[in-house]
Formats: C-alpha cells, sequence, structure tokens
C-alpha cells in the first residue's frame, strides 16, 4: 500500500482525525503523521455547550468533535504518494493533496455554527485546492442538537476521506467541476456561535421537548389500497382510494411490505410497541372482501427488527428483515407460512439498514445503507452482488457508492416497469428522517459501475393524510405506504 502524509493540527486534535489514521492504517496503508500549528479550534464557551449537550442526550462516550491530547507525529517507510490536509491550512507541496472543504470552508470547527442555524452542509474533497473529487450529503437525524448534528457531519467527513483515499490509490477518481475557492459562509467565532445558537438551535431543542412531553416521539401509520390503476410508482402522485390500518395508539406499524400467495393478499410490517422500544415482525392477513384482519406477531428476536421484505424465490418464501442493532443481516425462510419462519443464513456482517433486494443481469444485488461505524444509518449507499441467495456475497469495489441523504437509504422493493427499466424508491432525509420519498432510476449496474437518476419526489397530493411517508410497495393490486403521525401520549 502506498504511502500516505496525515496532516493534524498539532495542538487539540479532534477525534475524527484521529479516527481517519486509524482506519487508514487499518487498511494497510503507511501511515506518516505530520503536525501543524496556528489551526483552528472551538471556543471555550462552544466545547462547554456541546460537552453540556452530549450529557443532556446521554451520550456517555466522546464525540467525534472531542479534542484529543494529541496525536503523535510518526515516519513513514517510504515516499508519500498523497497527503491527507486533515487541518484545512497545510502549504503547498509537490506530493499530490487532498483537503476536505466543509460548506467551502476548509476548517472542521465551521461546521458547528452551520448547525447551530439549521443548515445542513455540504463536505467536498478537494484535489490539490483545484478540483473536486468527491463529495457527501451528510444527514443529520438530531437536528435539535449540535453536538449531535455534528457527530453525523464529522462521521462522513471519515466515511468520504477514506474511500477518496482508495479511489486514489486504485486509479479511479471521479474527477468533478474545479473547486473555485469562495468565502466561507460561516468563521466560527464565540458570538457568532451564540447568535446561532440562541436564534436557531435552542428554540429547535425547546420545542421538541415539549412536542416529546405530549406526543409520542415517533408514530408511523400504514396505509393500503387495492386498485387496477398503475399506482403511485407511475403517477409519482399519491393519489386516492387509501386505507389507515387502524392501531391503539400503544404501538405502530410501519415498513409495509404486500406479498401475494395462493390468491391471499398478506401485508407484513414492523411493529413497534412504545412500551419495549423493540419492534417485532407481524403479518395482517387480508379477507376475500378486501379486509384486514388482525395483525399478528410472526417473528421475534432479541433485538429490534423492521423492514420485512418478503419474496419468493427457489421454491421458498422468504423474508429479509432489518437487524442493524445485531450487527448483521440475517435471511430467514419460512417453514410454515405465513407464521414460522427460520433463520437461514448470515448474508453481511454490520450495522445494515434496509437492505433491498433486486435480479439483475443474472446476478443478485443487495441495495443498503452502511452507518460505518458513526453518523446516521440513512446517508451511505453501498451495493452487495451474489450468484446465489445464501452468498457469498461480496461488497462493490466502489463502495460506498454515494453519500446523500436524498437518495441513499433504500425505501421499498424495486419496481419494474413495462418497458424494462427498474426504479428504486429511496428516502429524501431532506426534512429529516421519514420527511419524504423518491423514485430513482437504475441507470447502470455491474461490476465496475452502479449509477442512479437523482429522485424524483413523489407528491402527498391525495386523501393519504400523512404526507411524511418512507415506504412504498405493492404486489398485484394491493398498494402499500406508511406515514408519520402526531400520536398523543
Amino acid at each position: 500500500m502506498p504511502s500516505i502524509d496525515i496532516i493534524v493540527p498539532q495542538s487539540a486534535p479532534r477525534l475524527w482525525q484521529d479516527v481517519v489514521i486509524r482506519r487508514l492504517r487499518a487498511d494497510g496503508y503507511d501511515v506518516a503523521v505530520l503536525h501543524a500549528t496556528g489551526s483552528a479550534g472551538c471556543p471555550a464557551m462552544v466545547n462547554a455547550i456541546l460537552a453540556l449537550e452530549r450529557r443532556v442526550f446521554r451520550r456517555t462516550i466522546p464525540g467525534l468533535a472531542t479534542p484529543v491530547s494529541a496525536i503523535p507525529a510518526s515516519p513513514r517507510r517510504g515516499s508519500a504518494a498523497l497527503r491527507l490536509d486533515l487541518v484545512g491550512n497545510a502549504p503547498p507541496s509537490d506530493i499530490p493533496t487532498i483537503a476536505l472543504r466543509f460548506d467551502n470552508s476548509p476548517f472542521d470547527v465551521s461546521i458547528t455554527q452551520v448547525v447551530a442555524a439549521g443548515r445542513l452542509p455540504v463536505i467536498e474533497a478537494v484535489l490539490d485546492g483545484k478540483t473536486v473529487v468527491g463529495r457527501a450529503w451528510p444527514m443529520i437525524d438530531r437536528r435539535e442538537s449540535v453536538a449531535l448534528g455534528i457527530e453525523d457531519v464529522l462521521a462522513r467527513a471519515i466515511t468520504l476521506i477514506v474511500s477518496t483515499v482508495r479511489a486514489f490509490t486504485e486509479s479511479r477518481l471521479a474527477f468533478g467541476e474545479p473547486f473555485s475557492e469562495a468565502p466561507s459562509k460561516d468563521s466560527l467565532t464565540a458570538v457568532g456561535f451564540a447568535s446561532a445558537y440562541l436564534a436557531g438551535s435552542l428554540p429547535r431543542l425547546g420545542r421538541e421537548a415539549i412536542r416529546r412531553t405530549r406526543f409520542r416521539h415517533a408514530h408511523w401509520r400504514v396505509g393500503y389500497r387495492f386498485t387496477d390503476a398503475p399506482g403511485v410508482a407511475a403517477t409519482c402522485t399519491l393519489g386516492d382510494g387509501w386505507s389507515v390500518l387502524p392501531d391503539d395508539g400503544d404501538h405502530f406499524y410501519a415498513d409495509p411490505f404486500a406479498f401475494q400467495w395462493h390468491g391471499q393478499n398478506f401485508l407484513f410490517v414492523e411493529d413497534y410497541p412504545h412500551a419495549t422500544g423493540k419492534a417485532v415482525i407481524s403479518v395482517v392477513p387480508f379477507d376475500v372482501d378486501g379486509r384486514p384482519q388482525a395483525p399478528r406477531c410472526v417473528l421475534e428476536e432479541p433485538h429490534h427488527l423492521s423492514y420485512p421484505q418478503v419474496f419468493e424465490r427457489d421454491g421458498s418464501i422468504w423474508m429479509l428483515p432489518e437487524a442493524s442493532a445485531s450487527g448483521k443481516l440475517t435471511l430467514y425462510r419460512s417453514v410454515e407460512f405465513p407464521d414460522r419462519w427460520v433463520a437461514e443464513a448470515v448474508l453481511i456482517e454490520g450495522e445494515i439498514s434496509d437492505a433491498t433486494l433486486l435480479d439483475h443481469g443474472g446476478r443478485l444485488w443487495l441495495f443498503a445503507t452502511n452507518r460505518d461505524g458513526y453518523g446516521s444509518t440513512s446517508d451511505t449507499l453501498v451495493v452487495f452482488h451474489a450468484s446465489s441467495l445464501a452468498g457469498p456475497w461480496t461488497p462493490h469495489p466502489l463502495n460506498p457508492i454515494l453519500i446523500d441523504r436524498r437518495m441513499a437509504r433504500p425505501g421499498g422493493a424495486f419496481i419494474r416497469c413495462e418497458n424494462d427499466r427498474i426504479f428504486l424508491p429511496v428516502q429524501d432525509g431532506t426534512l429529516g428522517y421519514g420527511g419524504g420519498l423518491g423514485l430513482s432510476e437504475l441507470l447502470e449496474l455491474n461490476d465496475q459501475t452502479v449509477r442512479l437518476s437523482e429522485p424524483r419526489p413523489i407528491a402527498a397530493d391525495g386523501d393519504w393524510p400523512y404526507p411524511k411517508i418512507h415506504t412504498l410497495n405493492r404486489s398485484g393490486r394491493l398498494e402499500v405506504i406508511d406515514g408519520i403521525a402526531a400520536v398523543r401520549k
């Protein structure tokens, strides 16, 4: 592996910079650590507020923005093929240099003020100060907290820099538009941060605290309809005719997947009791008149389960639920449909979310998001392929395919149109988790390339009462969606 010079602050480096070094060393790179002086740091008042927020949100481990005592300098064994400027102001060099720009600022601390003001930052990887070679749109899950928002952004800074180094090493950097240095939107000062915090973050935190005293933190509801019309995928509009799967308010249903077997329609859902905080998978059979029967649990594990993708293949019925809390993606086989399922194989290790299966080009593919150790589960798309369902499943060489809160996380099974076009429902986190859904067309998929179109938003026009949706599926005439509802405690 090539040698890399990594430039970090000599005084008060931050944990995310140390994580980058450890990740690259673990990947086998010969890493030399160099020190820079005069790097930007957070005012003491800012660090105090971030530390207080982490205590309020019961985060006991250090955050990625936490200053560490030191990152020791270390030499390399060979001549450097690449420099990483993790400070933002390293001097020019003949060695190719990649640096990050946080909303056009060279300094990572600038995102503190950006997040406090309620904006969603963009991270760019820039080669030699001239060319954009990578870009990330991080998802921020808890927008009422600056400390947790910074965590999500810095997590994707790590993902972006590590994947960009790998692309450089493999001579496959994607050269984008020229980078034009522009004035930073925010330079972090105690006064500027205080203004942004008091005007933006603190009111958001207060509103969220008040909301949680009155309403459930999250409560999803499932919608269904029977239709002969083309449906949501064809129109990109919800339209009319939806019925709400009833719940008693003490638990919710979400992530609906429709499945037809021997002429009968079934609906599989995430079934989340608020009292336990851990979901199971339940099934809702429909009678011959299209009326839903009482939901019943068909799969429970010690960990949270959701996104129950059910499908038929190789003479059996299978379920591929999300179980990211377990640290693995497990395939289940039906032994007595629809009520009994047995674990058949572990397909992938890691915090994999909403893995969605596709049979394409004589091979099986899985599209999913990967938390990559830190941050959100909704912004980093990874793809795997295999020749058979049980695997082995091989990561695509371009992983992560993209880092984008607007389209990384699948929101339902792939949709095949009559003209052989393939679409994937994707979650749009611009307005927060569950904020919207879009359709991305699969433009190219093979061993070397994965290309999806920019998503076309699904309009919430119609009689469905919960416009913030994040799942869409259909089987035959049965079409299903979900939406987040405000339900009082």
